[in-house]
């Protein structure tokens, strides 16, 4: 199977791109909404959940949701009109690369693993691939499906001649030199003034702040903290966990939600939108953190994922019941299983990889 395990069940065009944790996110809010409305059934419901999940790209998601009605305060999903062009550099694509346009790359890689859109596996075999890459197009072939985030570096573009400029600039130059040269010299004080004093400032020791793996024990109990401390209560509507940083929906109103992405801090990555007030909520106080740290170590054997990490793990409710953790493991070779337990770590039910 290729390293980039690209969808090609999308339609042609931006419908192949990459789905980033928001879009999907975004699209189980409007079936939720639809079930709400009686537009699904109960089977056809959690079957779409799923499969909106573990949508790779934006036509995966499009069509869970193409035949719905649309629903008031949903958010609806867009295929994004930002995107990476494969001839936007003005350069050919067999132009070499250099090490920044490499480097341009992995951070593009990067980020497209900060917000969903690439798995560890796949993020992983991409960069490796641009480390690699020599040319431009090689650069472009590996990041033409990805989304675009604001901030990312730009593509490689030919330098503007200013051939034609030089000379005048030059002259320009020198005469403001001379100018001033002039009016410092005619104004020169007789006494020159004494430098300011010498300031120790001593030794100034750094300070490292770590980032936490969010797919562990620790780094929820982190993240709980955190929430506590800014939201005053420790009930999520779900929140999904993963290495680098965490997607919590949380009802700031019984009839709002608001969906943030977490890293060292809260970013609201969606408007708030209407929420259903019998909306049921699940509390991280209950997520035991050291029996979560045993399961997540006896993951990949449990579910057979030779060499497996867990790649996020998912708390939510569950209608009619308590809510429940659920962990996902993968491995390079795109073997993965999952399962899902109480939130003190006591397995409810395993789908192992099946070789």
């Amino acid at each position: 199977m290729s390293a980039r395990s690209a969808d090609t069940s999308g339609s042609a065009g931006t419908g192949r791109m990459r789905a980033r944790d928001v879009d999907r996110v975004n699209v189980r809010a409007r079936l939720d909404a639809a079930y709400e409305e009686g537009q699904l059934g109960a089977a056809e419901y959690h079957d779409r959940s799923e499969r909106a999940r573990d949508a790779r790209t934006l036509g995966e998601l499009d069509r869970l949701v193409a035949d719905l009605q649309a629903t008031p305060g949903a958010t609806q999903t867009r295929v994004p009109t930002a995107r990476p062009s494969r001839r936007g550099s003005g350069y050919p694509p067999r132009t070499r690369a250099r090490d920044e346009d490499r480097a341009a790359a992995c951070a593009l890689l990067d980020a497209a693993l900060g917000d969903g859109q690439l798995r560890a596996a796949d993020h992983r075999a991409l960069t490796e691939l641009a480390g690699e890459a020599k040319s431009l197009g090689e650069l472009a072939d590996l990041t033409d499906d990805l989304q675009r985030p604001v901030g990312t570096p730009a593509d490689a573009r030919p330098p503007t001649s200013v051939r034609g400029y030089l000379f005048p600039v030059a002259m320009v130059t020198v005469s403001l030199v001379a100018a001033v040269g002039a009016f410092v010299w005619a104004h020169q004080p007789e006494t020159p003034p004494a430098p300011p004093p010498a300031v120790e400032l001593g030794a100034i020791t750094p300070k490292i702040i770590g980032t936490p793996n969010f797919t562990t024990g620790a780094g929820i109990a982190q993240f709980r903290d955190d929430y506590r401390a800014k939201f005053g209560t420790t009930l999520v509507d779900e929140v999904s966990f993963f290495e680098a940083h965490i997607s919590v929906t949380q009802s700031p109103q019984p009839n709002r939600m608001a969906k943030y992405t977490y890293r060292s801090g809260f970013e609201l990555s969606t408007a708030p939108a209407v929420r259903q007030t019998t909306t049921a909520t699940a509390d991280l106080a209950e997520i035991d953190t050291a029996a979560l740290d045993k399961l997540l170590a006896e993951a990949p054997a449990l579910l057979k994922v030779e060499n497996g990490a867990v790649t996020h793990i998912g708390f939510e409710p569950q209608r009619g019941g308590p809510p429940v953790l659920s962990v996902y493991v993968d491995n390079s070779f795109e073997e993965r299983g999952n399962l899902t337990a109480t939130p003190a770590g006591a397995i409810l039910r395993t789908s192992p990889f099946k070789g």
